[in-house]
């Protein structure tokens, strides 16, 4: 008792500092309780997913680390995942790969896959009351292995690839209907060459067929969005990647379809929160994949960076947060996975909330009388303001561990589960 009066001292303190600057800490708070961030299930596993017969990895998708306490199978990943969730504020969902189907032991290829192998999934989400995400998996399969799937020469592998992909969005779609949230349902390729190619133009010729075909399979908007994702480079496709920010911005724009910008998949200079006020002008809304690459597309778990602030910033500023999906993409084994879902997204919260308690009416009426100098002058001093009594409040109103409290619990669930794990 002594400690939830003395963070709410602390919040009451923080509530007048910020009512000085036009800041209702309360709407701030009640505004991010019902923004959703989906959390990615392939931290739990290292991208391995449960696929009968699966080999390695591939694609260039690469978890490094062997922590102690993987899961193993859908019951010990949903269960992390429940624990995860219980340590974080506010809404999650669950964003789900398609290798991550669960077909008792039987080989069931991606093209055949549909809503009956992701049942225990849907149960688990209407147990959570949680929405669900959905990706097709275009990568660790034998017709993925030479780097092309949607933008394949073989006509009869790119036709594999389609249908996968429209069997994802109609799983999507299944998701979506049952749990009343539609799904999005995100489409990234790994298709490339690794040295300087000849023709650039005829594999995104087959990419752009290959999608019109996907896209033309009637799924109901209500209950499935469909998403495309760009990529600068990878493991394996460094000099021509078919899927490049231009390719799926042009697809996007023509087609009204959601475009996923993935804080890792372009040059280190590049910021995404740049990119989001450029792009809501000419398509209906956005999937945010936040990662946070170090030197490359490196996917390190979220933290309170200045770039992760920028685009939480860019999102408020805008009016964007019903516009904007916001979904976590990374994958570390060098760590406890479960805690690596709870900084991530506990870090991704945060600068939601710093952003709603930014100044922003004051600073733009700086920035249009032209009066730069006090502009940057605020900009500075608000980085000082009591933010983290709000955060503390927020956690409290919540019922989630408040501060660092979580590691306790998080150390605690090693010792009882992941450690008996072999």
């Amino acid at each position: 008792m002594a400690k939830e009066k003395r963070i709410t001292k602390a919040y009451e303190l923080a509530k007048e500092v910020y009512a000085q600057y036009g800041v209702d800490t309360d709407k701030a708070i009640a505004t991010l309780a019902n923004v959703e961030i989906s959390m990615h299930c392939w931290q739990g596993d290292d991208v391995g997913g449960f696929e009968a017969g699966a080999g390695g990895t591939s694609g260039g998708i690469q978890s490094t680390g062997n922590y102690p306490g993987k899961a193993r199978n859908g019951d010990e990943l949903r269960a992390d995942f429940a624990k995860a969730i219980s340590l974080i504020p506010g809404k999650q969902r669950l964003n789900l790969h398609a290798i991550y189907a669960e077909t008792n032991g039987k080989k069931v290829d991606r093209d055949e896959l549909d809503i009956s192998h992701f049942s225990r999934w849907l149960d688990f989400a209407k147990k959570q009351k949680i929405g669900v995400d959905f990706n097709p998996t275009f990568f660790s399969h034998p017709l993925a292995a030479d780097n092309f799937t949607l933008s394949h020469p073989d006509n009869a592998i790119r036709k594999f690839w389609v249908r996968h992909g429209i069997a994802c969005r109609k799983i999507g779609a299944a998701f979506g209907k049952a749990l009343g949230k539609p799904a999005v349902t995100n489409h990234w390729i790994p298709d490339g060459y690794k040295d300087i190619p000849v023709d650039r133009l005829a594999p995104r010729k087959r990419l752009l067929k290959s999608l019109d075909e996907m896209f033309a399979a009637k799924v109901s908007t209500k209950d499935n969005l469909d998403a495309i994702e760009s990529k600068l480079f990878g493991i394996g496709v460094e000099s021509y990647t078919v899927g490049s920010h231009e390719f799926y911005m042009g697809y996007a724009v023509k087609n009204q379809k959601i475009l996923t910008l993935d804080a890792g998949h372009f040059h280190p200079t590049e910021s995404i929160a740049d990119k989001l006020s450029a792009m809501m002008l000419y398509v209906p809304e956005i999937l945010l994949h936040v990662s946070r690459g170090v030197r490359w597309d490196s996917d390190h778990v979220v933290v309170l960076s200045d770039d992760l602030k920028s685009l939480a910033e860019e999102i408020v500023r805008g009016g964007f947060l019903k516009r904007v999906h916001i979904g976590l993409d990374y994958f570390d084994a060098s760590i406890n996975r479960v805690a690596a879902w709870v900084i991530g997204t506990r870090a991704m919260s945060k600068a939601l909330l710093i952003a709603l308690l930014e100044p922003t009416a004051m600073l733009r009426e700086l920035e249009s009388a032209g009066d730069y100098t006090a502009r940057l002058a605020m900009l500075e001093e608000i980085k000082t303001l009591p933010s983290g009594a709000v955060w503390d409040q927020f956690c409290l109103s919540q019922g989630v561990p408040v501060g660092s409290e979580w590691i306790d619990e998080m150390k605690a669930y090693e010792r009882t589960v992941l450690a008996s794990r072999k």
